[in-house]
């Protein structure tokens, strides 16, 4: 059975002092002997680490005795071996990208679907209200090209921050459906959801966990392909496992 436990998580919760914070994180993870990026910022924490479970293990006890990350969600995922090559522990504007202060999602959610309930909708062919699904993905262009949801719309971008203008551009093609934005792990999902509630979009929801919980959860009904992770893995299979695809090229 594979030795390394990989983990991806992410939060959106309001975080001061952030190079004490930094310090800290990096302390801990570093005497645990973890490897992977841990990004910081005001609106929250995204992490992608792997090592020993019981290594694992220690880092989320420390993580979750801070009241802020108590309730981190957690994807875990094996390997044979760990496909990071160092530790990065980084304080950003943003745990991901998108260039529009006004988008918090720290400050409220936008409402999600679970693996299980979308997997449903997806089967009978329209939500529980009886308006059709539409999957859309947040991720970028070579990422999709990877595997994506069947029928996803994919609208090409090249990078996080060119989701909202393509938004303005396609929102109309979304009128009375059921959205539900997805991405690797939901973090871009969250935002890109509360981003087109904001912009007008009615009935949008985010896949809760993105495609790797939904892997988890339902085995990937509905998922043709794999999932692009960036680590040396390149891309899981819907048991959760490397799939063995090459890297796409990444200007």
């Amino acid at each position: 059975m594979p030795a390394v436990v990989n983990i991806a998580a992410y939060k959106f919760v309001f975080l001061d002092n952030l190079p004490a914070l930094r310090a800290g994180v990096l302390a801990q993870a570093e005497a645990a002997g973890l490897k992977g990026t841990v990004l910081l910022a005001e609106e929250g924490i995204n992490l992608f680490l792997a090592g020993s479970r019981g290594s694992i293990d220690t880092l989320l006890h420390w993580l979750r005795a801070d009241g802020r990350f108590a309730d981190l969600d957690v994807k875990f995922s094996l390997s044979e071996a760990v496909p990071f090559r160092r530790l990065r522990v980084k304080i950003k504007r943003e745990i991901i990208r998108m260039d529009h202060p006004a988008i918090q999602p720290q400050a409220g959610r936008a409402p999600a679907v679970s693996p299980a309930t979308l997997a449903r909708w997806l089967e009978q062919g329209a939500d529980d209200h009886g308006r059709p699904v539409v999957m859309l993905d947040t991720r970028n262009a070579f990422e999709v090209d990877a595997g994506t949801f069947q029928d996803a719309v994919d609208w090409r971008i090249e990078r996080f921050t060119q989701f909202p203008a393509a938004v303005r551009a396609h929102r109309d093609s979304l009128r009375g459906k059921t959205v539900v934005s997805f991405c690797t792990g939901g973090i871009r999902c969250e935002k890109a959801a509360l981003y087109m509630a904001e912009s007008g979009v009615e009935h949008v929801y985010q896949l809760e966990g993105g495609i790797l919980k939904y892997f988890e959860e339902t085995g990937g009904k509905g998922f043709n392909g794999h999932c692009f992770v960036f680590d040396e893995r390149v891309a899981l299979d819907p048991a959760l496992a490397p799939a063995g695809a090459a890297a796409p090229a990444i200007l």
